[in-house]
């Protein structure tokens, strides 16, 4: 996997609403917001499948019915395709929770 450059950032965060550069930090982030920790819970559930079998994991933190997620791709030191893959299937599963 090849570290994306600032052309390629740009062009991908177009097509992930909601999804923001970090200020100081080669990655990406979202707040989720859901009916209530059950619903977080499910969400933080499905994803982690989902990132364990693409071997992509993000940094995230739990408070109730909210879900902030960080991603970054360690490996190569900055932001890659995987992270806007999961930043995809984080969106699908959020939208059907």
């Amino acid at each position: 996997m090849n570290k994306m450059t600032d052309d390629e950032i740009a062009a991908a965060l177009k097509e992930a609403e909601g999804w923001t550069l970090v200020d100081g930090r080669p990655a990406i982030t979202k707040k989720f917001k859901f009916t209530d920790f059950r619903a977080a819970w499910n969400f933080m559930e499905d994803v982690a499948v989902e990132a364990d079998e693409m071997s992509h994991h993000p940094e995230w933190t739990n408070v109730y019915n909210r879900v902030e997620v960080t991603l970054t791709t360690h490996d190569v030191g900055g932001l890659s395709e995987l992270d806007f893959d999961l930043a995809a299937i984080m969106d699908e599963i959020a939208s059907k929770v």
